[in-house]
């Protein structure tokens, strides 16, 4: 049982250990992102997919006719975000993030790329944010691209931060709680947010 207690049988013997925290699944966020992403999809959710990055193949080796394997290449140009799709007739668009750290994000794991192209789909309508996690303690934040906004042109000021900190994002973002289907649905949030 996830998250539940041991599991006897008549024997005595206990088969499962309690897991302590759901996140020890073993998945990283991108993984529980593809997983939560497929359960929305099995049961006509949402259509929400990852977006492949643009690779230019330069050389390929074939030891067998059947066995070719690209032995260079190079990405085409910088991609935008992780994933777009639609939900409930509104476009949606995020990338997620991942930090060691108890106390902030570096600026340095975003790119200006990103968080332009982020700013130009709610500028058009849609809705872009970020998927955080802070992996030192299993917590997933939703932070909206108009809070992220503020912060980021800040850092481009003499002294400005060169981080998001957790206190922040903890006060902006969205929490997205770890479940087992689907692991983070964070469709929840644009329910509760944007009223969807």
């Amino acid at each position: 049982m996830i998250g539940g207690d041991t599991m006897n049988y008549p024997n005595k013997k206990s088969t499962f250990q309690k897991v302590k925290n759901l996140a020890n699944l073993g998945m990283h966020l991108e993984g529980d992102i593809d997983q939560t992403n497929q359960y929305y999809l099995n049961n006509d959710i949402a259509i929400i997919h990852k977006k492949p990055t643009p690779v230019q193949v330069v050389t390929v080796s074939y030891p067998a006719r059947n066995k070719a394997k690209i032995t260079e290449a190079y990405y085409k140009t910088p991609s935008t975000t992780d994933y777009n799709g639609i939900y409930k007739g509104r476009y949606i668009d995020f990338d997620a993030k991942e930090t060691n750290s108890k106390t902030s994000i570096p600026f340095a794991n975003m790119h200006k790329h990103q968080i332009d192209h982020l700013a130009s789909v709610a500028k058009h309508g849609g809705i872009g944010f970020l998927i955080i996690n802070f992996k030192q303690f299993g917590e997933y934040f939703l932070l909206f691209i108009e809070d992220i906004l503020p912060i980021w042109d800040a850092q481009f000021q003499p002294n400005g931060k060169k981080s998001m900190t957790y206190d922040y994002i903890k006060e902006k973002g969205h929490a997205i709680s770890f479940g087992y289907s689907p692991r983070l649905d964070y469709l929840k949030v644009l329910d509760l947010v944007k009223g969807l």
